[in-house]
């Protein structure tokens, strides 16, 4: 079988992207940032845990290998891209190296030998997500240096690196069958962190087209089927919500359905599709903070899982880990639609959570962001701060797009161009002139070697009511549709302007934290009382979130009492204020007004910096009293 690539998006890349403004900030600052600093060869700490001598005694479960396949993939995408030498010549010395210690059974772990994935340990005890007691973290580890190894082989294509990658799967695919161990035996949250397996088992058989990986992606997911703790499929297929797949732990399982997405993508499967369609629209629907990223602990004892659908609470948070796997989630299934909505989830998340939990030098992330709470900048092994920059490196080749036919898409809004090698047009640029996310004017500028008839389309967000486009001076202005793109078939040439207009008034969404107690009198008919209520009130002015600082200086909250008039009247911009996300003024009866600004620099992205989204609104009238 080889892999079904006839897809909307699965067509030839740009051949150039280049990102301006905040994302392209972002970019630079994560390769002169992390991605040079945190890794640079073989005696950094998290490459040195991979010699042979310090594995041999690693008694422990941890994580920490993982950051030599992340960096290994985000470096690879941004060495390719600025073919900086330095980062070229780091990429390749630590790949090397890691190549140069796996055994000759393809392992290539930081795990004493037992207390490898390979081999057989007693019954874990029962835990409340499900955790072995000695290698939970092992497959994962192994599953992100296939990615890492691919991506590098992608770009700087060298034998060894696809041959370890292979000698992963192939180890992997032994111990699942022949050795006799079952995939959710390996990993936490009832084997979620192990069946993560499927991604790159299935990246695998793309880069290769070798059967067996497909099958050993395959049986990863009836292995996680056949757990009744987890068994991921039927509860998706049942429309189960995210928090009651497993623990609904958000990282994990956002990535268990990117490989699931990805084996649709490969066998055409229609479950698999509408397996992912269904938690991605329990994502979307419950599970979001108003910046994109997938937000939870609220009352529970892991603080990176789900709550229960309909929970709102202004203190959740969202694990950056969360915020990768998100966007790499609708990255799979923009490729497989083409559908303007999940790019809307990716711009949303990116220049929101994403940017809010990365701070300007590109070293430093947050583990966790609030939405009302103190920024914290987390410390050297953690997680998140190489899954953000991970993330980070995911948004060029999806801001720009090209289909089998030579169609050309506009995914992500802001500054920067891209080149293309058109099958009429020869090559191809698009520039996007704009100070977007700040401004919703926007110049699509048209470069073609050739004059050829092909379709631009372009994004229009869903916030965006009123948008028009207009072609050319002088062209007449078209209603566009919000959440959908604008389609401009025509034949093109260099000169031709897309010009946007995208108003940005700003907009009040408000949210309820409440409680309802439930239960049922003597002749069994419900009875229902809300027994807790807060209001709150929250800002975005185009795709932006705003938030405050502390609030006159000290407050960590504050009640607001709005007039009884028009949005405008007491939502607005300050005056005077301009330029890089100009200032809103929220005035509330009885006290000045605040000054809220975009989420991402409230309090100048300083580690220890409040950033308060939600505010709380004066209550209203008392409920009746219950009969």
């Amino acid at each position: 079988m080889k892999p079904d690539m006839d897809n909307a998006m699965a067509s030839p890349s740009p051949v150039e992207v280049r990102l301006g403004g905040l994302l392209g900030e972002a970019l630079a600052a994560n390769r002169s940032g992390r991605l040079s600093h945190f890794i640079v060869d073989e005696t950094s700490p998290a490459i040195a845990i991979f010699d042979p001598e310090l594995a041999a005694k690693n008694q422990e479960g941890d994580w920490y290998g993982e950051h030599a396949g992340k960096w290994l993939y985000a470096t690879a995408k941004a060495a390719a891209r600025s073919q900086d030498p330095a980062l070229i010549a780091n990429l390749q010395r630590v790949a090397d190296y890691l190549v140069s210690v796996q055994e000759a059974d393809g392992y290539l772990g930081t795990y004493a030998p037992d207390h490898r994935f390979m081999r057989k340990q007693p019954p874990k005890p029962g835990t409340w997500d499900g955790a072995p007691s000695v290698r939970t973290w092992d497959i994962w580890t192994h599953s992100y240096l296939i990615l890492g190894l691919l991506e590098t082989h992608r770009h700087f294509p060298k034998p060894e690196y696809l041959q370890a990658a292979r000698k992963i799967g192939d180890l992997c695919w032994h111990t699942l069958t022949e050795g006799g161990i079952d995939i959710t035996e390996l990993g936490n949250h009832h084997g979620m962190s192990a069946t993560v397996l499927m991604d790159p088992a299935t990246e695998l058989y793309f880069a290769t087209g070798e059967a067996r990986y497909l099958e050993l992606a395959q049986l990863v997911l009836r292995q996680a089927d056949d757990n009744t703790d987890l068994a991921l499929l039927k509860r998706a297929l049942a429309g189960a919500d995210a928090s009651e797949i497993a623990t609904g732990k958000a990282y994990q399982l956002a990535w268990n359905l990117v490989g699931l997405a990805k084996l649709h993508k490969a066998t055409g499967i229609a479950a698999y599709r509408e397996a992912v369609d269904q938690v991605w629209e329990s994502i979307r629907s419950q599970h979001l903070t108003l910046g994109g990223g997938p937000w939870g602990g609220v009352a529970h004892r892991s603080r990176e899982v789900f709550n229960p659908a309909g929970v709102f609470s202004p203190h959740g948070y969202v694990e950056t880990c969360s915020i990768l796997a998100w966007v790499q989630l609708n990255r799979e299934l923009l490729a497989l639609s083409g559908e303007a909505k999940y790019a809307e989830e990716i711009e949303r998340t990116a220049y929101n959570d994403l940017l809010g939990a990365m701070a300007p030098d590109g070293n430093d992330w947050c583990y966790y962001s609030f939405a009302n709470g103190r920024r914290v900048h987390t410390t050297y092994w953690r997680c998140c701060k190489s899954s953000g920059a991970m993330a980070i490196e995911e948004l060029p080749a999806l801001a720009y797009t090209q289909s089998q036919a030579g169609d050309l898409m506009v995914n992500l809004l802001g500054p920067g161009e891209a080149a293309f090698d058109h099958p009429r047009a020869g090559k191809v640029i698009l520039k996007q002139a704009t100070a977007y996310p700040f401004d919703g004017g926007i110049e699509l500028q048209v470069s073609c070697e050739h004059s050829a008839r092909f379709a631009i389309s372009i994004r229009i967000p869903q916030w965006a009511e009123e948008a028009t486009v207009a072609l050319n001076d002088g062209g007449e202005p078209m209603q566009a549709n919000p959440g959908a793109y604008a389609v401009i078939e025509r034949e093109w040439r260099s000169g031709d302007v897309v010009s946007l207009e995208l108003p940005m008034p700003p907009v009040a969404h408000r949210q309820v934290q409440q409680n309802t107690q439930e239960s049922r009198a003597p002749d069994g008919s419900p009875v229902r009382q809300q027994v807790m209520r807060y209001e709150y009130l929250a800002v975005t002015r185009g795709p932006l979130v705003y938030a405050s600082d502390l609030i006159d200086g000290f407050k960590t909250e504050e009640t607001l009492r709005l007039a009884d008039a028009p949005i405008d009247d007491w939502l607005h911009p300050a005056p005077g204020e301009s330029g890089e996300g100009a200032a809103l003024h929220l005035h509330s009866l009885g006290r000045p007004p605040l000054t809220l600004v975009p989420y991402y620099r409230a309090g100048g992205r300083n580690h220890g910096a409040w950033r308060l989204t939600w505010f709380s609104l004066a209550p209203g009238p008392a409920p009746p009293p219950p009969e």
